[in-house]
């Protein structure tokens, strides 16, 4: 391949990368039309579109997200020949971070302790997280793979389940009630199940669609809040009332888009944050 098509390659994976043209421009240090201009190179040589024009940006489209993986391999491989014949020493001296989403549970109490650990080390591994408590729509590429939380994966997923997060209730020494609520995509979560089954509305009080806002209001004596307990454990100004509640707890998956589950880079990095959370089973379980 020539030079101008590897390097059309290069800012086509930047626009898959950034999730938009403007993203990309400030990722290359080039502007706007330059951007345009290589994409639309990329597209004419490749033979056909990779992306969607959105009010939002540029979305990979739905049937060419194989594609990404066949970006990736050849940016790697280019790294890889032009770090061999000294065209570019630094290219593979920083690994690609592997992009990760998560929970905001996770991403702050959970997983900042696991990517330190891999980034340490011989065989370094570097992980973006990306918290989000609601659904991502893994065909804008907005992550590699996902640490989540659930009872099942969807069709559009694969992957294993690792450990189980574990719930109790919590309050500040003394406070008797009432109930916080749990709001957005908690409000569909086993522990909101759990707590619209023994408390009436009547007798909750304030809300939240995050479980970091809901600790928080515990601490401030707001009223009794289902954590999780990898959460609740570490607030010394919480006590914990009661064992874990069974009914609440759910697998912790790792997980990727189907269309990425053959990518080394993205199964390796699977393994070992799968492995690292294995390791903290009991504590996540709230058990340890």
């Amino acid at each position: 391949m020539q030079r101008d098509n590897w390097d059309d390659l290069r800012f086509a994976l930047a626009v898959v990368e950034a999730g938009s043209v403007a993203g990309a421009a400030r990722r290359l240090g080039v502007n706007h039309a330059t951007v345009l201009r290589r994409l639309a190179a990329f597209e004419d040589s490749a033979g056909a579109g990779l992306f969607r024009r959105t009010p939002q940006g540029y979305a990979l489209r739905e049937d060419r997200a194989d594609a990404v993986v066949a970006l990736r391999e050849a940016a790697e491989a280019l790294a890889r020949a032009r770090h061999l014949v000294g065209q570019d020493p630094a290219a593979t001296a920083t690994q690609r971070p592997v992009r990760v989403t998560s929970t905001d549970t996770f991403c702050h109490v959970v997983l900042p302790p696991i990517a330190a650990g891999l980034a340490r080390g011989a065989d370094p591994l570097r992980i973006e997280l990306i918290s989000a408590n609601g659904h991502l729509d893994f065909a804008r590429i907005e992550a590699d793979m996902t640490v989540r939380p659930a009872l099942d994966l969807p069709p559009s997923l694969t992957g294993r389940a690792v450990a189980r997060l574990g719930f109790a209730v919590y309050a500040a020494p003394g406070v008797n009630g009432p109930w916080l609520g749990m709001s957005g995509p908690l409000a569909r979560s086993r522990a909101a199940e759990w707590l619209a089954q023994r408390v009436p509305p009547a007798g909750r009080g304030a809300a939240s669609d995050s479980f970091l806002a809901l600790r928080a209001m515990a601490v401030e004596g707001m009223g009794h809040a289902v954590l999780p307990c990898v959460l609740g454990d570490a607030e010394p100004r919480l006590e914990r009332l009661g064992d874990t509640i069974a009914e609440a707890g759910v697998p912790i998956w790792v997980a990727m888009p189907a269309a990425l589950a053959g990518e080394a880079r993205i199964s390796r990095a699977a393994d070992r944050i799968g492995a690292r959370l294995a390791a903290e089973a009991g504590r996540l379980a709230g058990v340890a």
